[in-house]
């Protein structure tokens, strides 16, 4: 299994967001003031134009310099989200769909952040904007940007890349996978960051999730990746071994994104992962598009590199 990219499972481009700070409200605080950078990024619109707003998330502002947003969490529990911004206005296009994400967003509370252009270190620059007039008569930027994507994860089963070791001792995540000729494949990873040994025999344990959390159960998951596709490390056989403190093992997700009229598409955003039956969850986001298949191959555990 190869992987394009590494990271933790969500699909944005973290990179080009800049430190400019957030303010959180409480439930029936009102909206948060405006995070802490130099100068607005232009003038809020009278009305919000259309793909402004999704799944708790709006664009507040927008100029060829910067963009401001505001997450609101309408859930009971913390969560990190994930925000993908489309462009789509004149002039050039960046080389990427900047995107940006927000963790322990309290419930009820509403964050503000913000993008900003880079300049350099080889981060494109964000697309001229054209001017057109607002209701007033004043001319301002015309934004061609629209909220395209949002993906929320508990904050206890974010995964994590590094920072402090959780609770359980064991980091988990995905890679953001492979693609070919409709044929699927993520990676799973476990990091052991205790101090104590971690055993592992078999396969993790998965739950195919919608975009509510829900679980799907018309997805079948498979132990083993043969019945979806040959030549992939989810074949491997299962066997018992230890991941010391310090060690790592991976594992895999395997499916195709096939259709016929047998059945509705099926696309699903999330997997709750437990390394072991009784581990703690960490929910990654390989975004499953089935198809019609219906399946979805799981790999056993294996120490990295074998």
């Amino acid at each position: 299994m190869r992987a394009v990219r590494a990271g933790v499972g969500v699909v944005v481009a973290a990179g080009a967001v800049v430190g400019c700070g957030s303010v959180a409200a409480g439930p029936g605080a009102g909206t948060a003031a405006a995070s802490g950078s130099a100068g607005p990024c232009g003038a809020a619109p009278t009305a919000a134009p259309e793909g402004w707003s999704r799944d708790g998330v709006r664009i507040l502002s927008v100029s060829a310099e910067c963009l401001e947003y505001e997450v609101t969490n309408r859930g009971a529990e913390p969560v990190d989200v994930s925000v993908s911004f489309g462009w789509s206005g004149s002039g050039a296009r960046p080389s990427f769909d900047p995107g940006a994400t927000q963790s322990a967003v309290a419930p009820g509370a509403s964050v503000r952040g913000r993008i900003s252009r880079q300049e350099g270190g080889g981060m494109p620059s964000f697309p001229p904007l054209s001017a057109s007039p607002t209701p007033s008569g004043r001319v301002g930027p015309a934004p061609g940007v629209k909220v395209v994507k949002v993906r929320s994860v508990p904050t206890a089963e974010a995964p994590s890349t590094g920072g402090a070791c959780p609770a359980s001792g064991v980091r988990v995540y995905a890679d953001q996978g492979d693609a070919a000729m409709g044929l699927r494949a993520v990676g799973l990873h476990l990091e052991n960051c205790g101090t104590r040994d971690v055993v592992l025999d078999g396969f993790p344990q998965v739950q195919v999730l919608d975009e509510a959390h829900a679980p799907v159960p018309s997805v079948r998951v498979l132990e083993g990746g043969s019945a979806i596709s040959t030549g992939t490390s989810t074949e491997r056989s299962p066997r018992r071994f230890t991941v010391p403190p310090g060690g790592k093992a991976n594992a895999g997700l395997v499916w195709r994104n096939t259709n016929d009229a047998s059945s509705d598409p099926v696309n699903a955003p999330y997997v709750r992962v437990r390394a072991v039956p009784d581990a703690a969850p960490v929910m990654v986001t390989p975004e499953l598009d089935l198809g019609t298949t219906g399946q979805l191959g799981v790999g056993a555990w294996a120490p990295e590199g074998s």
